[in-house]
């Protein structure tokens, strides 16, 4: 385990051919003193290329350096939400260095290097809301810090995590973690852990909640535990094998989002019952007023996330399935679920048409393959409506949660920190058998 606090390279752009940055402050390029100003980036031959505002060429390599000098920020124009329904493009202020460099594909990234702590401000910040409950904000930093480290130790031991295990032409079984990265420690988007720069860092508590927890961690079996988290369970959480690995992790079970314990889904009886009713859950809530203090602006435009529902014309499902995944499978038959974890999330579907017959998995490529950008969640039922010839007209999805649902539930939690709960008895909650331990100072 560490015994000191590590440098965090972030990932603000990936495989970006040209971009723009503002240096509000004094950086250095090699032992110069670079001014504030915009800054233009291109990749050309192979290099990358930094240039200012009147055309004038400062760098010129593959890989250049920008050292921030003390209180200095940059400002730029970042994609998040890449993929996801809430996807765009805003404007973000960060702290640290930049480094750019440039890609096999002669594109380059850009990657923010910074202090974890500081890194951490801006996590919790992103993730949810700086106004959330100072408990939850004290969870949230723990439970983030302990993943990046735990995977970073992970990658350092060379354990890359598989991202694809295509078994045959009709099995596709395909998963996607953060060990794979090059260059670079995490990404700043919703693939990795959001990380949106100073500019989300809007209260007192954050501050509060960094100092409180820093060096704090989640053990299990003298290891940092790899602690997932996510938006919303829907009442019950998942296995780590029904994202990822076939793995099992002790502090990472499937536990009841409530004081009252509910029985696992085991079957897709339990699945249609649980999913098309509202079990209390701490994150079954409704309150307006607390999910605008606990999720940022952007997440405040999915407010059905405990329970859902996606309808699509059988002509529109085929559509989009041929569009995700290049397969045609002629007229759409089926949707079958053949393996759920205990949150009823489906790590294994079947999808039958008259052309094709696939096995897909894990829990984010189904969410994938049936949306335009991604369903909230792999756990649903499915139902089909027939014209009264017989022929299929419509699927209907009902489903419940946001997330993969594996380890802390962000609005669960932000609920139980609303309610008293301290962020020990909230990361106790969710990641069962695992200890907090303080590794530097």
């Amino acid at each position: 385990m560490i015994d000191r606090e590590p440098e965090i390279k972030v990932a603000l752009l990936q495989n970006y051919r040209e971009s723009a940055i503002t240096l509000n402050g004094n950086f250095y390029l090699s032992a110069k003193q670079t001014a504030a100003e915009l800054l233009n980036i291109r990749s050309l031959a192979g290099k990358v290329s930094l240039s200012n505002a009147s055309g004038k060429e400062l760098a010129s390599r593959k890989k250049i350096r920008l050292a921030a000098g003390k209180n200095s920020t940059f400002t730029m124009d970042v994609k998040i939400g890449i993929g996801f329904h809430w996807q765009r493009i805003v404007r973000q202020t960060f702290k640290g260095n930049i480094i750019l460099r440039t890609c096999p594909d002669f594109s380059f990234h850009l990657i923010n290097e910074i202090p974890l702590e500081d890194y951490l401000a801006s996590v919790i910040s992103s993730e949810m809301s700086a106004q959330a409950p100072l408990e939850f904000l004290k969870a949230q930093a723990i439970t983030a810090r302990s993943w990046l480290v735990a995977m970073l130790t992970r990658k350092k031991g060379n354990a890359r995590d598989l991202p694809i295990d295509q078994t045959d032409n009709n099995e596709i079984i395909r998963w996607h973690d953060t060990n794979d990265h090059s260059f670079f420690d995490v990404c700043a988007d919703d693939h990795c852990q959001r990380y949106q720069g100073i500019t989300q860092i809007t209260s007192p508590a954050v501050k509060t909640a960094i100092q409180a927890t820093r060096g704090l961690y989640l053990v299990a079996n003298n290891k940092i535990c790899d602690a997932r988290y996510y938006k919303a369970c829907g009442g019950r959480t998942e296995i780590f094998a029904s994202a990822w690995e076939d793995k099992s992790f002790p502090y990472l079970q499937s536990v009841t989002d409530h004081l009252s314990q509910y029985a696992a889904i085991s079957s897709e009886d339990d699945a249609g019952i649980w999913l098309r009713s509202k079990p209390a859950a701490y994150c079954n809530t409704e309150d307006k007023a607390l999910l605008g203090e606990i999720l940022p602006s952007f997440d405040q435009e999915t407010m059905n996330f405990y329970r859902w529902q996606v309808s699509y014309t059988r002509e529109e499902l085929e559509e989009i399935l041929q569009k995700k995944t290049g397969i045609d499978f002629g007229v759409l038959q089926n949707l079958v679920a053949l393996k759920r974890g205990p949150s009823g999330r489906i790590s294994k579907l079947k999808i039958e048409g008259t052309k094709r017959t696939v096995i897909v998995g894990k829990e984010l490529e189904i969410r994938s393959w049936l949306s335009r950008s991604h369903l909230l969640s792999s756990a649903f039922v499915v139902s089909i409506e027939q014209a009264k010839d017989g022929k299929i007209q419509r699927f209907i999805l009902d489903g419940g949660g946001w997330g993969h649902g594996v380890g802390l539930c962000q609005i669960g939690a932000a609920v139980m920190a609303a309610k008293g709960f301290r962020a020990e008895d909230i990361l106790t909650h969710y990641f069962s058998g695992a200890t907090l331990l303080k590794l530097y100072e």
